[in-house]
């Protein structure tokens, strides 16, 4: 069942993020995080249970486009061409993320829109990127239209990214 179908509640959020740390410790690999419209929400889902340090290396808020060139060494012609919310932008802030945590095995990125206000015809509420990156692997993006209020895009959002590590993890 992906995010979209799903119903979901903090409960879920938090049973997805603990599935995401079974994983990683069964592998013996490491996540971060780069979050624009989650707020940092994905990271405080997975440092939610007591030990997570030992697979959560940390993870990266990254608000404005700003922060996303300084901190995750996002190009500004990227942004420019593409904005915030787009494939390349996630990518882009996935692969950062990677690169600036020694020991992360794969990082989740997720940009998008979470309302009520800013979405336009072609960038909706509710659209939200996502892209996860491995040391040994490609970046792979994923696109998703949620509904409901801000909150509920913003928990949807979280829940996609873990069960897009899952599916990097298996």
């Amino acid at each position: 069942m992906s995010a979209v179908d799903a119903s979901f509640s903090e409960l879920s959020v938090l049973a997805a993020a603990e599935r995401v740390l079974a994983r990683l410790r069964q592998i013996d690999g490491h996540v971060v995080t780069a979050e624009s419209c989650t707020g940092g929400l994905a990271a405080a889902m997975l440092t939610h249970f007591p030990g997570s340090s030992d697979v959560t290396e940390g993870g990266f808020v990254t608000y404005s486009n700003i922060m996303k060139q300084k901190v995750l060494g996002v190009p500004a012609k990227v942004l420019e061409k593409h904005g915030a919310v787009s494939a390349q932008t996630v990518e882009k802030m996935a692969e950062g993320a990677l690169a600036a945590s020694p020991l992360a095995t794969v990082s989740v990125a997720i940009s998008g829109i979470a309302g009520p206000g800013g979405g336009s015809e072609e960038k909706p509420v509710g659209l939200v990127w996502f892209a996860t990156a491995k040391k040994d692997g490609a970046v792979i993006s994923d696109k998703q239209i949620f509904s409901g209020g801000r909150e509920d895009i913003r928990a949807q959002a979280a829940l996609h990214a873990f069960e897009l590590i899952l599916q990097r993890l298996s």
